[in-house]
């Protein structure tokens, strides 16, 4: 679908910029979801939710040719809840992502609030796409500021020669007087050619702020691939979490009740096995993640989950998922979805998504 959007002041100059390069794509996404969610200390919770297979959106993307092989490029994209029409993303305008740049020959660098390199390498492996009851952020923890977004962002991205691509990524933590002091960097090494799909991820955030410093960084690194059979394809990960916040929970408010405050890991290993098997219009989707903690806790944890989609047309579909967490010695990891934390070890979706 294609639009073009003038209003007010800013009329003459959008109108100038339509017939420099002609339009602009607008875009979005509608997800909701029957979720039932248990295990947790308050008991179990039915719910009609939105963004449980992937955030509902509403986007604006644009490209202008400037010449030369040079092109301007922008991207804003609103998170939103379909069942009560509220802002997602804490109630940012353009929370999802927000950002322009220019694209060539060279590559594209872009300036905005953007994923993280590292969080793109965890989707690529996932077979439930970071979303649905089986979403590895339920045990392999989003970097960024939020969600795996970096703000105040710089990132390129390289021209695939061979199949092989780069990218990297500066955030600045715009603290007076400190310039380390928030400072987030990361990149990725990507193999894309034929059936596998193989790609390296980092990111290493600062977590003094400007009134908390010395403390450690957060560095995470995954490892992930993909390989294509055919009639079967097979995800692999394998993450290396150190420092304070490299593995956050996603709930944070004591879902089991326990005696002391959950506490996060400092030093964990991450592992995923997984296949997706399509079908024409029916999609297996199934994983195995296992948390490994390093500290003196040891708290382990395993997910298991299986999915189902089967697609009405190119656009919509509809989708069941289950996911179950093994919690150890006291972790108190969540089964979740693309947007929610979750409020027990266990959880089940049914539900449909538009896109268009």
């Amino acid at each position: 679908m294609k639009t073009i959007l003038c209003a007010g002041a800013l009329a003459a100059t959008c109108m100038n910029a339509v017939a420099a390069d002609g339009a602009v794509n607008v875009y979005g996404l509608v997800d909701v979801a029957i979720v039932r969610e248990t295990g947790g200390s308050g008991g179990g919770i039915t719910k009609i939710t939105s963004g449980v297979g992937a955030g509902s959106r509403l986007g604006f993307k644009g490209r202008e040719d400037l010449g030369g092989g040079l092109a301007a490029v922008f991207l804003l994209e609103s998170g939103f809840q379909a069942d009560t029409g509220a802002l997602g993303q804490g109630g940012l305008l353009f929370g999802r992502q927000a950002y322009v740049g220019l694209q060539g020959g060279f590559g594209t660098l872009t300036a905005g609030r953007q994923y993280t390199p590292q969080y793109l390498t965890v989707v690529m492996a996932d077979p439930f796409g970071s979303g649905y009851a089986g979403d590895t952020k339920n045990l392999m923890a989003p970097t960024g500021n939020s969600a795996s977004r970096m703000d105040n962002s710089l990132k390129y991205v390289s021209p695939a020669a061979g199949g092989v691509s780069a990218e990297i990524v500066y955030g600045a933590g715009e603290v007076a007087g400190d310039g380390a002091a928030g400072r987030q960097f990361g990149g990725a090494l990507d193999y894309n050619a034929g059936p596998l799909h193989a790609r390296l991820g980092y990111h290493n955030r600062n977590n003094d702020t400007a009134t908390v410093r010395n403390t450690s960084n957060a560095k995470n690194t995954v490892l992930a691939a993909v390989y294509d059979f055919g009639v079967v394809k097979a995800h692999v990960a394998y993450g290396v979490n150190k420092g304070l916040n490299s593995s956050l929970l996603r709930n944070t408010a004591n879902p089991y009740g326990r005696a002391g405050v959950p506490v996060a890991s400092s030093d964990s290993r991450d592992m995923l096995v997984g296949a997706t098997i399509p079908s024409g219009p029916h999609t297996w989707m199934v994983s195995w993640l296992h948390k490994d903690d390093r500290t003196a806790f040891d708290q382990d944890a395993t997910q298991y989950a299986l999915g189902y989609r089967y697609a009405l047309s190119r656009r919509t579909e509809l989708y069941a998922a289950i996911a179950h967490i093994v919690n150890r010695h006291g972790a108190s990891y969540t089964v979740g979805s693309a947007i929610e934390g979750g409020s027990g070890n266990g959880a089940a979706d049914l539900g449909i998504r538009h896109v268009f």
